[in-house]
C-alpha cells in the first residue's frame, strides 16, 4: 500500500493555490507558473492513475481564472481516505 499525503499537507497546498488572490494584478500571472508545479506535486503525492488524472485537473483548475478556490488536494485526500476506510468496514 502506497503512502498517502497528510491532510495538513493537502490543506497547505490548497492554501498556496489560493494565495495568488493576495497579489492583485500579478496573482493570475503567478498561476501560470504555479499550475505546472502544483500538478507535478499532486502527481508525486497521489501517484498512479489518480495522480495523473487529478494532476491534470489540478493543472487546469490553477490556470482557469476564479477556480483557485476549489480545494483539489483536500477533496482528493477525503476521497482516498473514505475509500480506504470503506474497505476495512464491513457493512451488513
Amino acid at each position: 500500500m502506497q503512502r498517502q499525503p497528510s491532510l495538513l499537507f493537502c490543506i497547505i497546498m490548497d492554501v498556496l493555490g489560493c494565495a495568488t488572490y493576495l497579489l492583485p494584478g500579478i496573482g493570475e500571472w503567478f498561476d501560470v507558473v504555479f499550475a505546472p508545479i502544483s500538478a507535478v506535486i499532486y502527481f508525486l503525492a497521489f501517484r498512479g492513475m489518480r495522480g495523473i488524472i487529478g494532476g491534470s485537473i489540478n493543472f487546469i483548475e490553477e490556470l482557469l481564472p476564479g477556480t483557485d478556490i476549489i480545494p483539489t488536494f483536500t477533496i482528493t485526500w477525503f476521497l482516498v481516505n473514505r475509500s480506504q476506510r470503506d474497505r476495512w468496514i464491513k457493512r451488513p
